[in-house]
């Protein structure tokens, strides 16, 4: 059976946590014997290494680790998946479906609003559990929490707003009907940036419509998927309708193909890296199923002369270094004119000195924790090390963090060009470059000349500009004077290579449901 020993013990051992960067020795079998019960007032079943399959926790035949991105350390083992316990999964929640679809609307709403009672009320558990296995600090994981919780309030809403209508044909004695369905099974791929969010967003919407689902979590954070399954089956969710399956990064092609290429699955919802999306959605083509792909940004912050300067500063410190930078919608791209160029770059680098603290995400005051492994911390340090090279200066930052491991120094570069990595390639990590421009028209050249489109910032204090700008920038979602963007109320995707449909708001059940014309005649 997987376990996840580490997990379990690291609210009863907080005090040992160690120094960040610094590998903590393996669990002796005394503190092993000692997780099983947890500590006091916190909920051990939600720490789950099994896989969950119709309705049963089931092991597989070899597992793989988890590790904590801050230390170093070994978190726990969870089941390795392959291809048959991903047609298990299938099968389950096919034969699922069958029943599910047919479950009342106003049933379908209580059982998606008792799931998320019952996240509430286990928000503090669920938050630590993202940190410990993302790095994420605590204080972000539990807004990360509140967030993800509140997609299954309003899934829970908007399953009892599914309309179909009615058409009055030229014919007299014809009427057209037209009803909404649920495609089927769901196979739900998601990150390991937003470990819980990103999948009740796709499942809270999935349920909600009728259908059942299949989830793959990231190899890097199993365990929030896992809990999120033990609070699904509390809140009486049917077997088979929420599934998860983890694997390891050895195992996730061949799992990804079979959920993209298994007959029985009828829709494939992903979030992740823009290359990871052609290769799902190349799969998914030879059975054209319906697809919703939420895929890489390459973010544009521009900041014009007419901008309020203290503000665009607070939206950039907002929006670049939630998560250490490490998520789809972070601006990744400055874009400064240069009237305001050098004041926006000096009170930018004040701000992330006074306000940035690199450690550990349970220790108290963190606003930055590590990289989620040492591949993101090369790609950061390869984009700066460039930039360098090719004339940029850096400001602030620039380097590995001292407390080594997978903590990079936030860092801020001046005299950008549009040929470094850092420009063309999506960072993701804590590394802020700027460039001086002009013109209104040179800005929007710049932000569009990428192939991607999912998010775009600017700062402007002139009307006419912020309708022209808004309407021009070539992505699915823009920030006009604010650099948090993200609401379960509004519509979430991009535009270009950036993704496929759209995620929350009222748009967003729309992606599990089909239309069906029924053509009534003999009237």
């Amino acid at each position: 059976m997987a376990t996840c020993f580490l997990l379990r013990s690291f609210w009863a051992a907080r005090p040992s946590l160690p120094p960040p960067g610094r590998l903590r020795p393996e669990p002796t079998g005394a503190l092993r014997r000692s997780y099983a019960s947890g500590p006091a007032g916190f909920h051990a079943d939600l720490l789950r290494g099994d896989s969950f399959v119709g309705g049963r926790w089931l092991p597989a035949p070899a597992t793989f680790p988890v590790y904590d991105p801050a230390s170093g350390a070994k978190l726990g083992t969870v089941a390795d998946c392959g291809v048959p316990e991903a047609r298990a999964a299938v099968r389950a929640a096919y034969d699922a479906f069958n029943s599910w679809k047919g479950v009342s609307v106003k049933e379908r709403s209580s059982l998606l609003r008792k799931w998320y009672d019952l996240m509430i009320q286990n928000k503090d558990d669920l938050a630590k559990i993202i940190t410990a296995e993302s790095g994420k600090p605590l204080k972000e994981a539990q807004g990360e929490i509140l967030y993800s919780a509140l997609f299954l309030e309003w899934f829970s809403e908007e399953a009892r707003r599914i309309y179909g209508d009615i058409i009055y044909t030229s014919a007299k004695d014809k009427r057209g009907l037209v009803l909404k369905q649920p495609v089927g099974v769901a196979a739900i791929i998601t990150p390991w940036n937003f470990p819980s969010a990103m999948i009740t967003r796709k499942v809270g919407a999935a349920l909600a419509a009728g259908c059942t689902v299949v989830v793959k979590p990231a190899e890097d954070t199993p365990y929030s998927a896992l809990a999120l399954a033990q609070l699904a089956n509390q809140a009486g969710i049917p077997p088979g309708v929420y599934n998860v399956i983890p694997c390891s990064r050895n195992k996730a092609k061949e799992v990804g193909e079979v959920l993209c290429t298994d007959p029985l699955v009828s829709k494939i919802s992903f979030t992740g890296s823009t290359a990871t999306g052609k290769i799902l959605l190349h799969h998914a083509a030879n059975s054209v199923k319906r697809v919703s792909m939420e895929l890489g940004g390459l973010a544009p912050f521009i900041v014009f002369d007419s901008a309020n300067v203290d503000q665009a500063v607070a939206g950039a410190m907002a929006s670049k270094f939630r998560n250490a930078g490490q998520t789809c919608v972070c601006s990744n791209r400055f874009l400064v004119q240069r009237g305001i160029h050098d004041s926006f770059v000096t009170k930018f680098a004040e701000a992330m000195k006074k306000s940035l603290r690199v450690g550990n995400g349970f220790e108290e005051g963190t606003t930055q924790g590590p990289l989620i492994n040492e591949k993101a911390v090369e790609k950061v340090e390869k984009q700066v090390n460039d930039a360098v090279a090719k004339g940029a200066t850096v400001v602030t930052g620039g380097k590995r963090h001292q407390s080594g491991g997978n903590f990079f120094e936030p860092t801020l570069l001046s005299n950008v060009t549009r040929d470094m990595l850092c420009i063309t390639e999506e960072t993701f990590g804590p590394l802020a470059p700027v460039i001086k421009f002009d013109k209104e028209e040179e800005a929007v050249a710049i932000a569009n000349a990428a192939e991607v489109g999912l998010a775009g910032y600017f700062y402007s204090q002139d009307p006419a500009q912020i309708w022209r700008v808004a309407e021009q920038l070539e992505v699915g979602m823009v920030g006009v004077n604010e650099g948090l963007i993200s609401s379960v109320e509004c519509p979430f995707g991009g535009v270009k290579q950036s993704g496929l449909g759209r995620e929350g708001s009222k748009y967003g059940i729309d992606e599990y449901l089909e239309v069906k014309y029924v053509c009534y005649g003999g009237l």
